[in-house]
Parts: C-alpha cells; sequence; structure tokens
C-alpha cells in the first residue's frame, strides 16, 4: 500500500517591503527613543560634514583669490647683515630688478621706523597699536593688487603733501571708518590728513596695518633716507622661478645673502595646508562622536530586544524563520542609523554653507563627503545593530514567550 509524502513546508519570504516596515516597527512606537538615538549618530555625521565642507569652502576662496590676484608675485625684502643688524638695500636696486627681463612690473616701499603714528596729539607715546609708516611708490596698488575701499590713493600731486592713506587694520586700530577733509592723524609729530582707506591685501599683509604715506613727503618731513626695504615684482608666469633665482643678486649684488626672497602665494598655502591639518583633528572628533552614536545605537537595540521578547516568541510561533528575526533587527537598526546620518548630512551642509555665506565665500560640500557619511552611517548602523539581531534570532518561541 502506497503511502502519501508529506509535503515540505517553506517559510515565507519576506520582500524587501516588508522587511523595511517591520524594521520600523520599533522605531514608530518608541519615537523619542529612536530620535534620541539617531541624534548621537547626526552629530558626529554633522561634524565631519562640516568640516570638510568649511574646509573645501577655505580651500575654494583662496584658488579664487589666487586666481583675482595671481600667483607671480614675488617679494624682496632687506635681511639682516652676519652681524644681525639690518641690512640696507641698494638706492639703485629697483631700476636693477626692472632689468630682468620677464619682470613685468616693480614696485618698492621703505619703512619710516621713527614716524609712528596717532589717532591725536593726546595718545600716550608707547600707544602705538603696532602701525608702522611706510613711504610708498604710486604704482604700489597695482603691482600688489590692493583695492581702496574709501577715498583715493596717492597721485603725483598728494604725494608731496601731509597726506596718507591707511591699511585695513591700521584704520580698524585707529577708529577711522570714513574719509573727510577733517579726518587726520598724527604721523612723526605732524598732523597727516587721510585720503584714502585700503581693503586687506591678502599678498602684502604687512600694509594692513602700515600708514601709506607718499615717498617725497616722507624724504622731507618725517626724515626718510629713501632706502626701500621692499620690492613687489609681478614676473612671467613661466619664468618665474627663473626670475626668483636672480632677485636677491640683481637686487644688492655685493650682499645677496641679506637679502629675503619670497612668494606670497606660497604663505597663503601654507596658511591653508595648517587649516587643513587643524581640520583633520577636527574630522577625529567627529569620528569619535560617530563612534558614541553607535554604541549609542547599540544599547537602543539592546535594550529593544529585551522589551519584545513576546514580540519576538509570537512572530516565532508564527512561521518566522531565524533568519527573519535577524533581518527585522538588522534592519532597524540600519534605518536609525540612517535617519541619524541623513540629518547629520543635511545638519553639516546647513552649517557648511552658513558659515561660508558669513565669509562671502563659495560654498563646496563635497559629494564624497556625503557619500562617505551615509557608508559611515549604514556601517555604524550594521555593526551595531548585529549582536542584539544575532541575540534576537536566537531566542526559542517557549522561552520568548515565557518571558514576564
Amino acid at each position: 500500500m502506497a503511502t502519501l509524502e508529506r509535503p515540505r513546508l517553506s517559510p515565507a519570504r519576506m520582500r524587501p517591503r516588508d522587511v523595511m516596515r517591520v524594521g520600523a516597527v520599533g522605531l514608530r512606537t518608541r519615537p523619542l527613543r529612536a530620535f534620541l538615538s539617531a541624534l548621537g549618530i547626526a552629530i558626529g555625521i554633522a561634524a565631519m560634514i562640516g568640516v570638510v565642507g568649511i574646509s573645501s569652502s577655505s580651500s575654494a576662496e583662496l584658488d579664487r583669490t589666487l586666481s583675482a590676484l595671481g600667483t607671480n608675485l614675488l617679494t624682496v625684502s632687506s635681511g639682516t647683515t652676519l652681524l644681525g643688524e639690518a641690512a640696507q638695500m641698494p638706492m639703485d636696486a629697483e631700476a636693477m630688478i626692472e632689468r630682468i627681463g620677464p619682470v613685468e612690473s616693480v614696485s618698492s616701499t621703505g619703512k619710516v621706523p621713527e614716524a609712528k603714528v596717532y589717532r591725536s596729539e593726546e595718545i600716550p607715546a608707547p600707544q602705538t597699536n603696532g602701525l608702522v609708516t611706510i613711504a610708498a611708490r604710486l604704482d604700489l596698488l597695482p603691482t600688489v593688487g590692493a583695492t581702496v575701499r574709501r577715498g583715493t590713493w596717492l597721485n603725483a600731486a598728494t604725494e608731496r603733501y601731509p597726506a596718507v592713506v591707511l591699511g585695513s587694520a591700521a584704520a580698524q586700530r585707529l577708529g577711522i571708518g570714513t574719509v573727510t577733509p577733517d579726518t587726520q592723524v598724527v604721523i612723526g609729530g605732524i598732523r597727516f590728513t587721510v585720503v584714502g582707506l585700503l581693503d586687506p591685501v591678502p599678498l602684502a599683509e604687512e600694509l594692513d596695518s602700515a600708514a601709506l604715506v607718499g615717498w617725497p613727503v616722507a624724504e622731507s618731513r618725517l626724515d626718510f633716507d629713501g632706502h626701500p626695504t621692499t620690492f613687489y615684482t609681478r614676473s612671467q608666469e613661466a619664468r618665474l622661478e627663473d626670475v626668483r633665482s636672480v632677485l636677491a643678486g640683481t637686487a644688492n649684488p655685493e650682499a645677496s645673502s641679506e637679502v629675503d626672497v619670497s612668494r606670497p602665494s606660497d604663505a597663503l598655502a601654507a596658511k591653508q595646508a595648517t587649516s587643513q591639518a587643524f581640520a583633520g583633528l577636527l574630522l577625529g572628533v567627529g569620528a569619535v562622536a560617530l563612534l558614541v552614536g553607535g554604541v549609542g545605537v547599540a544599547n537602543t537595540m539592546v535594550i529593544s530586544v529585551l522589551e519584545r521578547r513576546a514580540e519576538i516568541g509570537l512572530r516565532r510561533s508564527l512561521g518566522a524563520t531565524r533568519g527573519q528575526i535577524r533581518t527585522q533587527f538588522l534592519a532597524e537598526s540600519l534605518l536609525l542609523s540612517a535617519l541619524g546620518g541623513a540629518g547629520g548630512i543635511l545638519l553639516g551642509a546647513g552649517v557648511t554653507v552658513a558659515y561660508a555665506f558669513s565669509r562671502g565665500w563659495p560654498a563646496v560640500v563635497p559629494a564624497w563627503a556625503t557619500v562617505g557619511g551615509l557608508a559611515a552611517t549604514l556601517l555604524i548602523g550594521a555593526v551595531a545593530g548585529l549582536y542584539p539581531a544575532v541575540r534576537a534570532s536566537r531566542l526559542s518561541p517557549t522561552e520568548a514567550l515565557s518571558a514576564p
């Protein structure tokens, strides 16, 4: 007599949509706990996105600045002698530099160390505010890429009379924001009329804290010896290194070792590199915050498994497999982390845009940072939810249903 074979029962398969719906049950039933857990992830991701975004925005601003000002500016300044004294540049140094073929333009300045700058005669002598007086050539502004914010620059008439143009920092320290015929400062005991205020000069920051006067009036009224102390040169970009190699010997053939040659754009790039190193430190802090957020997610999932043992037992009794239980809680952990990651990305991008807007920078949030941030949250969610998911799947139906 033939026996009938019993058909094998196969567990119902869960579609991805079902997995997501079941995984979201814990989030919907405990929204406050889910929010606080996701907040830890969001803070870590926001910190990382914000640091990367602000650093990238700063780099974009540097590139924009250098594109506008040019990277072909070289600065030649007097150094020190072997005895440690301040070296002196030859009077004909500017004319010698102009003879270098690839040099397109040259301008010079000279420090007037004895001419102190004060807002009025009532200011005590020691309170100089770190300001210096500099004799300037008329072609200085186009050479260094400076612009006038208020008033006008020196001209062939005003350079011979007590007229002064203040750098941005000098004007701020002296409390001068506008230019009128009555706006005056005291330089070397003589009243000078302020005819202009400059914008910040990124490639010649020493001019920001200076009071710039004409070369002739500095010689006639401020005991200036006429020796230039700094030269600013613009050269052909392709021949810049060639010019750089001969500038010291050309400016002072008798003592080229007493001449310093620098490229201001390199200083800006070095400053940017320092900022990026600091950004790397902050990025590490963000990673630690993200790790702490992951620990919070793991703790939330462990508690969720303990509180939902009856649910686990009922689902197992109705035919859910260990794998489906494991998938449910792993999906819940991933959803929780993904919510925190998405919120963190939005928050970090918002901080970047707000900070860049406040500084007048272009806002840049690299795509790799957002993709990497989201991937990091999913990885954290998977690692944080793995143990609770495995623990939930190992509960037997009778054990889970009998739990108090």
